[in-house]
């Protein structure tokens, strides 16, 4: 199993980034202009710069409350 991510869907400026994944298989939560972007694991594996890495998909934003 992997410890990173490949971001698939989202915001263009996140979409195809690779980012650590702590623990592997969960559920990202990412940071992103006052909010967060969720990302849920596929099953699908992707080869990158990094190496061989899990493709995570967006599914949705939330905002965070000020």
């Amino acid at each position: 199993m992997t410890d990173k991510a490949l971001l698939e869907g989202g915001p263009e400026d996140l979409a195809g980034t690779v980012v650590p994944v702590v623990p592997p298989g969960q559920e990202l939560k990412i940071p992103h202009l006052g909010g967060y972007e969720h990302y849920k694991v596929t099953t699908r594996h992707q080869d990158s710069k990094e190496g061989a890495v899990t493709v995570y998909k967006w599914w949705e934003r939330t905002e965070v409350a000020e």
